[in-house]
């Protein structure tokens, strides 16, 4: 189980915990991750996908999943995400 974004590529970080007596140890920043059911409209079928919560807004802020991953660069997206990504364009193209 990947910890890391479907649509945005966000994964875990690494950072320090620092006490009050300022000694480091090392430490994993976890992405927020959700799974959430997000519908296509010009598929007019749902898909189930582990995204950011900051991926989240910005596919609402966007106006959807397809408006999102047709802007989406395809280096940042997952294989599932780039096949439905795809099939959203072939879908487009035939109408």
């Amino acid at each position: 189980m990947s910890r890391r974004c479907e649509l945005t590529g966000k994964g875990p970080m690494s950072g320090n915990n620092v006490s009050h007596a300022n000694n480091k140890s090392r430490r994993r920043f976890l992405p927020n991750l959700n799974e959430v059911t997000l519908m296509s409209e010009t598929l007019g079928r749902s898909f189930q996908l582990k995204i950011s919560a900051a991926a989240l807004r910005s596919v609402d802020h966007r106006g959807g999943l397809d408006a999102f991953l047709a802007k989406a660069k395809d280096d940042t997206l997952s294989p599932g995400a780039l096949k439905i990504k795809k099939d959203i364009a072939k879908a487009q193209a035939s109408a």
